[in-house]
């Protein structure tokens, strides 16, 4: 039991092990909707990093996702794309270090693609270091600019923490919403500098004791009148994955238990990160409109059509308290990541 984790009774801890039976149950059959299209995993070495992705319609983002965490160091990327058609899947397969899978199969009822990624979590992820990651998410850490994911592993490893965790972080422009331009070779955060410091609320839920952390941008623009409805912005995105493990709600939340506790969010003490969200670049106006229609992406999407209109309206998220990002000094002095003792250079 991590320090901090309080103690379930008998029933709450056979209640979350049957849930997570079932999760892992739900994964298992969800394998029959993904058809493969390019398998390189028996280029996947011991000790290498994997990242598990789902994706559709990402050809912008793909370059710079590819270019950013290749070198943080992740070794295989094992993706899934959900009937992707602007040409990301013939990107993905000219990959050497991409495993791709496709289905056309309901993003909404495969948990918003966790059934299809845990399932070959199970297969492929055992043993290993995994990054959940979407397209739109760049997770740094303290030193990130001179030490790779495998330097922090192996610094976790030795304090004995099998998980990482990170707030979103929402990054956007100064401007209205879609009148920006965007070349995919370059990197996003070039466009979207700016974000909001604060205020960050954290609530630790019971009885899987994960983190609830809301605010930000989102929440001030879209979400003010009804912020207990603001996007959850923690995650866990970085685990030394069991196949006995399951994430439950994206990867905001996680199976057993103790995972949950490797994050204790904005301002805490535990070893952290950031994923900076880039979802707004420009074609978030017309994506919103698309989304808006498939009805993909929320438990209730008849709740969030007011969330999709304001996008489409392409509104100005900028006021004079935003941020310009710097760099993670600066997220680590705001109490948004924290190093935890990790430290620029091996040995120190």
């Amino acid at each position: 039991m991590n320090r901090g984790e309080p103690p379930l009774n008998w029933m709450q801890r056979y209640k979350l092990r049957l849930k997570r039976k079932r999760l892992l149950w739900r994964s298992f059959r969800s394998r029959r909707q993904l058809t493969g299209l390019s398998d390189q995993t028996q280029r996947i070495a011991p000790g290498a990093i994997l990242a598990f992705t789902t994706l559709r319609n990402e050809i912008t983002r793909l370059p710079w996702f590819f270019h950013h965490y290749r070198r943080l160091g992740v070794d295989h990327f094992l993706m899934v794309d959900n009937g992707s058609d602007d040409g990301s899947v013939a990107y993905l397969q000219d990959q050497p270090d991409v495993s791709l899978w496709r289905t056309t199969e309901s993003y909404r009822a495969s948990r918003f693609g966790l059934d299809w990624l845990t399932w070959l979590q199970w297969k492929y992820g055992h043993g290993h270091w995994t990054l959940m990651v979407d397209t739109d998410e760049l997770l740094i850490y303290a030193h990130h600019d001179r030490r790779s994911l495998h330097d922090l592993t192996a610094w976790l490893d030795v304090h004995g923490q099998a998980a990482f965790g990170a707030l979103m972080l929402d990054l956007y422009p100064k401007g209205p919403l879609g009148a920006q331009s965007y070349d995919p070779q370059s990197d996003p955060t070039e466009v979207l500098r700016w974000f909001d410091p604060s205020p960050y609320r954290a609530l630790r839920q019971t009885p899987m004791g994960n983190l609830w952390v809301q605010g930000g941008v989102r929440e001030r623009m879209f979400f003010s009148d009804r912020p207990e409805r603001s996007p959850t912005l923690n995650k866990i995105p970085l685990v030394r994955w069991a196949r006995h493990y399951a994430y439950v709600n994206s990867c905001h939340s996680a199976l057993p238990r103790s995972l949950n506790f490797a994050y204790d969010g904005p301002g805490g003490q535990a070893p952290s990160g950031v994923l900076l969200h880039t979802k707004f670049l420009p074609e978030v106006v017309e994506k919103s409109q698309i989304e808006k229609q498939r009805r993909q992406h929320f438990h209730d999407p008849d709740q969030f059509g007011a969330y999709y209109d304001g996008i489409i309206g392409g509104p100005d998220l900028w006021t004079p308290r935003s941020a310009e990002l710097r760099d993670w000094r600066q997220l680590q002095d705001l109490g948004l990541m924290n190093a935890g003792g990790f430290q620029a250079t091996a040995g120190k």
